[in-house]
């Protein structure tokens, strides 16, 4: 019996690496995140309550999160959204290579390459709406730290340590879509449905994770300095407009606002924070454990 003991717990240090790589890692901040599947998951700051964070016309503010996608998009005519409402950050596939090719020529840099491509912009107050946004390759499976921001004279798009510079401001205005098909309020993850646009791509939903989202009045990163990701929570200070941690426990469907502005966001369509490193895997070993004992 001694030994059958024996053979159990070593059978169950043998599988603990395994069942551990078969999740997500822990967020770089520590604690919960938002858990999004890809379908109908989103978060939403409902406009007609809140309207939007920051005022039109804003010239210099940040917006951040950590993200972990994990799905690339099967259809090339779509883009899966991470972020939307005066700012968007917007994930792509390959499929869409040839307009990424004419961007990449339009802003003068070499086509992106890769499984998924960042894109990251803002609405622009006055009369153009948007300008061509810088697209960045991003790797699946594994958090990366995403940063747009503007301090009146030059855009930054950041992701981990990668920069790059736009020498052109980007006065926040709104999405001046005349048809609405895209809901006013703040999202996280979509919109809970497939947006079609006609003759270009579709806007769906976000696959993977989402934590620390910021939306800030300062151009946060100086991005003279390297290695400026974060290694800790975002911060709550005079030039936060809102943030959200995302550490209620598990199964929660609200979200607080940390900057005490109270826009707090409410899960949609199944979203809701969980940490599925600690609780997938306490599930998997728990079983195994209870079988090893029969």
């Amino acid at each position: 019996m001694r030994y059958r003991h024996l053979l159990a717990c070593l059978s169950l240090l043998l599988l603990l690496p395994l069942s551990v790589k078969a999740f997500p890692p822990a967020s770089p901040a520590g604690g919960n995140y938002l858990v999004l599947d890809g379908d109908d998951d989103h978060a939403v700051l409902d406009f007609q309550t809140f309207g939007r964070p920051l005022p039109n016309g804003t010239e210099e503010f940040t917006f951040e999160a950590w993200i972990y996608p994990t799905t690339p998009s099967d259809n090339g005519n779509t883009l899966l959204t991470i972020l939307h409402q005066q700012a968007f950050m917007l994930i792509v596939n390959d499929g869409l290579q040839p307009w990424l090719n004419a961007v990449a020529n339009r802003l003068n840099i070499e086509p992106p390459k890769g499984d998924l491509i960042l894109l990251m912009n803002a609405y622009i107050d006055g009369e153009f709406g948007l300008i061509f946004p810088v697209p960045i390759p991003l790797e699946p499976n594994q958090w990366h730290h995403i940063a747009y921001q503007s301090n009146g004279d030059q855009t930054t798009m950041i992701v981990n340590d990668f920069v790059a510079i736009r020498a052109l401001g980007d006065p926040l205005g709104h999405d001046k879509d005349p048809r609405a098909l895209r809901p006013l309020g703040f999202v996280l993850g979509g919109f809970g449905k497939i947006i079609e646009e006609p003759g270009g791509p579709n806007y769906a939903s976000f696959t993977g994770y989402i934590d620390e989202v910021r939306i800030s009045t300062e151009a946060r990163y100086d991005i003279k300095k390297k290695d400026f990701m974060p290694d800790d929570k975002f911060k709550n200070d005079a030039k936060t407009a809102a943030l959200w941690h995302f550490d209620e426990p598990s199964g929660t469907r609200e979200f607080s606002d940390a900057s005490g502005n109270a826009y707090h966001l409410v899960g949609e369509g199944g979203a809701q924070t969980g940490n599925l490193l600690a609780v997938e895997a306490e599930e998997k070993l728990t079983t195994t454990w209870g079988r090893l004992k029969q």
